[in-house]
């Protein structure tokens, strides 16, 4: 029995990737010290990893200094523009079927790898306050995702073969595998995970799972 869901967010919940990239862009011209554009298919590929490892595959073209100062000011217009913005960029079925989730008497809880402030704010924006038990992050820690996994599973009492993580990259995978958690892996999101056994192509059918 599945009693705990343990959630990623970019790629498996929501879709951040335009507003994100225009964010990043202006960051990038502002600063004017690298020549980087910051596509919504680079972003794709990046997101699941630790800010600062992010920060060290899209700017290669700039000092440390520079990298840090510039990633820290494409966060804060990331998520100033996610705050402003009222785009649809949750995957189809996720309010409803979190919802739905809860109603079973299933615990949710989010586990990221990104920047401090970013999962109170899509919990916010979605109205998902209510719904989610609790959540950790990268920047929070600075810890793996694994280590985070773990973090949630013992400091609210969760059983490991009473609970799964739900990620759409090999990373997901990888940290699920290490943190003792069984892994279902988003197949409409950003990554590919070939030798996943269980996998999801919507949202919604974790409510068959």
């Amino acid at each position: 029995m599945i009693r705990n869901v343990i959630l990623d967010v970019d790629g498996t919940l929501w879709d951040t990737t335009e507003i994100v990239s225009e964010a990043w862009n202006a960051a990038i011209e502002t600063d004017g010290r690298s020549g980087v554009h910051a596509t919504p298919q680079r972003l794709k590929q990046l997101f699941g990893k630790p800010m600062n490892v992010i920060g060290e595959l899209l700017f290669t073209d700039v000092s440390q200094n520079v990298r840090e100062k510039l990633l820290d000011d494409c966060v804060v217009r990331e998520q100033r523009a996610l705050e402003e913005r009222d785009a649809k960029i949750l995957f189809p079925g996720v309010a409803e079927t979190m919802e739905a989730l809860v109603d079973e008497g299933k615990r949710l809880f989010v586990v990221s790898n990104c920047q401090s402030g970013y999962i109170e704010l899509f919990l916010r924006k979605n109205g998902f306050e209510t719904l989610v038990t609790d959540f950790e992050c990268y920047g929070n820690t600075g810890m793996s995702k694994a280590m985070n996994i773990r973090l949630v599973v013992e400091r609210n009492g969760l059983l490991p073969r009473e609970t799964v993580y739900v990620g759409d990259t090999q990373g997901d995978c990888d940290a699920a595998e290490e943190a003792g958690v069984p892994f279902i892996f988003a197949d409409y999101g950003f990554g590919d995970v070939p030798q996943a056994d269980r996998r999801i192509a919507r949202f919604a059918e974790l409510l068959d799972l």
